[in-house]
């Protein structure tokens, strides 16, 4: 399953537009949006499929997932909030299954304290099934959450004042494989759009890491003989 997720840039950054011819050169089997306002609603009556946006209670923008495929009613996960209420938009997460894969939209907040407790809200939401958790999760540093790969593409998907460089836009996967994992041009946005190929990680394969293991055990196992 081919994925693209982008932070659009409420207003001033990729308009409806933007996003159609987006998913006609590209071609994903699901995008995920954060910032997104309600000018995408047109977005189905531009590229045919099935959409879901979730505003922020008080705010323009919120999240929004489009896919060529079928989904249900994804359900909203509210995330720990600042202990300063008012102060910052009550962040929520948009969690829809797409066939045999489980997705959080997040756009996570900028405490870094705060968006780990976020995540770790999610992944319990998200246990013991093929997940992933995508989006803007505004963290700098590593994003350790155990059962979850960090799988998502490692340059630079924002430069803060135009100048220092951040990766933002990531992706946390759960019994899932990734075969690719890149970005794409900014566009009109701030963000670039991150791309991911993803599938049902094979229960009975080892992973890529057990394998690496296991090729330095022999290595050492020959050294010593």
């Amino acid at each position: 399953m081919r994925i693209i997720s982008w932070n659009l840039l409420r207003l001033e950054g990729a308009a409806v537009g933007d996003v159609a011819s987006l998913l006609e050169r590209e071609r994903p089997d699901v995008l995920l949006m954060q910032e997104a306002t309600q000018h995408l609603d047109a977005l189905p009556r531009l590229v045919p499929g099935h959409y879901h946006r979730l505003p922020w209670p008080g705010r323009i923008h919120g999240l929004a997932i489009w896919s060529r495929h079928y989904f249900a009613a994804p359900q909203v996960l509210p995330l720990p909030a600042s202990a300063l209420p008012g102060r910052l938009p009550r962040r929520r997460s948009q969690i829809v299954k797409v066939g045999d894969i489980t997705f959080a939209n997040v756009h996570l907040s900028h405490g870094q304290l705060l968006n780990r407790r976020q995540l770790l809200r999610i992944a319990g939401a998200l246990r013991g099934q093929p997940s992933a958790i995508i989006g803007d999760y505004n963290a700098v540093g590593p994003s350790l959450i155990p059962g979850f790969a960090d799988v998502g593409p490692r340059e630079p998907t924002h430069f803060g004042g135009d100048v220092v460089p951040f990766r933002l836009d990531r992706c946390l996967a759960h019994s899932l494989a990734c075969s690719f994992a890149g970005t794409l041009d900014f566009g009109p946005s701030d963000h670039k759009p991150i791309v991911l190929e993803l599938q049902v990680a094979d229960a009975k394969a080892p992973n890529a890491a057990l394998q690496r293991m296991r090729r330095r055990l022999a290595g050492l196992r020959a050294a010593l003989r």
